[in-house]
């Protein structure tokens, strides 16, 4: 996308208020038209003045009046609209600046987690921020400047070869100039702006990132080697950002020298002219009215062309991440399906991230509600994967998942979503208060309903300990919270949504022996009634499953209850005596494992 096609997609985003748009540019059409009406009026005062007789009597005193009148409504006119069309601009930028944001952020939040997945946040972040912060500048100065400057030329220099031709050569020969001039630096930065752009990203990835992980940059003594690979991408950053300054500002010198010898050729080819009867001293005066103000819209187009050749990598860069498409996304008919019962039902599913090896393959399998599924297995097995799919993290490239007989992938991801609460390993907080994290589940959750849901998370202790209670806030992602504190928190959030369907994705795994305990019972009289996907590598977290299925390379290779595989004495049982995990409670192996585990404590 080259330079003039951004910067007419930029003003395209002004649609939504094309109204105001279209009479803003109408008034600076107007403007534009009215400047030239100043040095015009001047010169025909000067010839006014210059060839009247010097009695009072013969003076033209109604001629000069009317030339001072018209100039008078036309500055006045200047002024009023001039003042006007600023005001509005400034509102219609700013308008739009924050509302693009808001549609830029909405779609960033729809993208799916695989496109997260490869993309920094931080540069999401800059690309928001920069990214609008460009669009602002170009609608304010597209409609305080840009469009006037245009215009003028198309209006001055028609206007100039009709006054004097042959002064009107000397503006002609000022823009191809300024045009050649501005076409060369632009080719000679291109490359160099491209490359100031890309090290901006990498400079908001690496402070976001260093920041995001400011507690193990302390556990390593970290801080002298973050601080100097920063300072080793602003040295790339400067490297190439001052070529490009030095160049715009041989161009900001040129301009300036122009200035004098526009007006110096303009004073002697005007002289020549008017001894030869070619010109009046009014019109001398009135084309350097003409090249002063050409000059000044040709600064203002050099700026603009600067302006948006500099802005161009971050539009790019902003128009890239708003024309990305959501893998997974709402289909043409798709329906919000209410509450559902909660019957699962996996058929032949398959699914790899790289087209090469199935991360799940062949996942057949139906939960009903009120039944609890384990998915266990060793880590990158693919059960996180195959839980994934359930809530369309992704979608499969082969088989379907039904729930309650309709396929998922015809349902509104809002609605489907709706209906199932997912406990993460980590337990993600926003920089909120505890109510406002605990909400999420519920946005009209009342104080009450949020205690009973803490208190069945084991968290309201704790919660109560905390100074300010519920309106305490977890800090960002949660750090002022131990982890243990973070997943019961998040437990209790899923809770509270009251959803058919839960997963639970190692929803134990930061707890201590004691709380896990608590939470376990807890969870035992949730899961009542609904369907239940349990992710464990803790094998002892799932003995009360109504079946277990163990995965290997994305297959499910056993599946059955505990005590069924245990018996089997196949992968799983061996896999769970690895975990000191006895077939069955009072059993020889459990004290044999009881006394193993006294000398591994968890």
């Amino acid at each position: 996308m080259n330079v003039f096609r951004l910067y007419a997609r930029a003003l395209a985003l002004l649609a939504r208020v094309k109204v105001l748009a279209w009479t803003l540019a109408v008034a600076n059409l107007a403007l534009a038209a009215a400047q030239f009406a100043e040095p015009v009026l001047f010169g025909k005062v000067i010839d006014t003045l210059s060839s009247a007789p010097a009695t009072a009597d013969a003076f033209p005193w109604s001629t000069l009046t009317s030339l001072l009148a018209a100039w008078a409504a036309f500055g006045l006119f200047n002024i009023v609209c001039g003042t006007l069309t600023a005001l509005y601009a400034d509102r219609l930028a700013h308008q739009q600046r924050q509302a693009v944001l808001s549609d830029y952020f909405e779609h960033v939040l729809e993208l799916p987690l695989g496109y997260h997945g490869a993309t920094h946040s931080g540069r999401l972040m800059k690309v928001m921020l920069q990214g609008t912060d460009a669009l602002w500048g170009l609608w304010l100065a597209f409609f305080r400047d840009n469009l006037a400057a245009f215009v003028s030329f198309f209006v001055l220099l028609p206007l100039a070869l009709v006054l004097n031709w042959r002064l009107a050569l000397l503006l002609l020969v000022l823009c191809v100039v300024f045009a050649v001039l501005t076409a060369f630096v632009m080719r000679k930065t291109e490359t160099l702006q491209r490359l100031v752009e890309d090290n901006y990203s990498e400079l908001a990835e690496r402070a976001s990132d260093t920041l995001g992980n400011v507690a193990l940059v302390h556990s390593f003594a970290r801080i002298e080697a973050e601080v100097t690979g920063l300072k080793t991408v602003i040295d790339r950053l400067l490297a190439a950002q001052i070529p490009v300054l030095s160049w715009w500002a041989l161009v900001a010198v040129l301009t300036r020298a122009s200035t004098t010898l526009t007006m110096l050729a303009i004073v002697l080819l005007g002289t020549l002219l008017h001894v030869r009867g070619l010109a009046s001293v009014g019109e001398i005066v009135t084309f350097m009215g003409f090249a002063t103000m050409l000059i000044t819209r040709l600064q203002d187009a050099v700026w603009f062309v600067n302006r948006v050749f500099a802005e161009a990598p971050r539009l790019a860069e902003f128009f890239e991440v708003f024309d990305a498409v959501p893998a997974i996304r709402d289909r043409p008919g798709a329906v919000d399906p209410g509450r559902l019962e909660g019957t699962v039902a996996f058929d032949a599913v398959s699914f790899s991230y790289d087209g090469k090896r199935p991360a799940v393959e062949n996942l057949t399998v139906t939960a009903r509600p009120g039944e609890t599924i384990a998915f266990v297995g060793t880590t990158g097995a693919g059960k996180t994967t195959a839980l994934a799919l359930l809530h369309r993290a992704f979608d499969p490239q082969s088989g379907t998942i039904r729930i309650d007989g309709v396929d998922i992938r015809s349902m509104t991801l809002s609605g489907l979503r709706r209906n199932i609460g997912v406990v993460f390993q980590e337990g993600l907080m926003f920089n909120r208060s505890i109510a406002e994290n605990l909400r999420i589940g519920k946005p009209d959750a009342t104080e009450d309903e949020l205690r009973l849901a803490a208190e069945r998370a084991q968290a309201l202790e704790f919660i109560e300990r905390t100074p300010g209670g519920f309106d305490a806030r977890v800090g960002e992602r949660g750090r002022s919270l131990s982890g243990g504190e973070r997943q019961r928190l998040s437990i209790a959030r899923a809770l509270l949504k009251e959803p058919p369907i839960l997963i639970l994705d190692e929803p134990t795994s930061a707890l201590d022996a004691a709380t896990e305990t608590k939470l376990m019972v807890a969870l035992d009289e949730v899961m009542k009634g609904r369907t239940t996907f349990v992710i464990a590598h803790r094998l002892a977290t799932v003995r009360r499953a109504d079946r277990i299925l163990l995965f290997e390379h994305g297959r499910v290779v056993e599946e059955g209850t505990f005590e069924a595989l245990m018996a089997k004495g196949g992968r799983f049982a061996a896999l769970a005596r690895d975990q000191f995990i006895a077939a069955a409670p009072g059993t020889p192996a459990e004290a044999d494992a009881t006394a193993a585990a006294a000398g591994h404590p968890g």
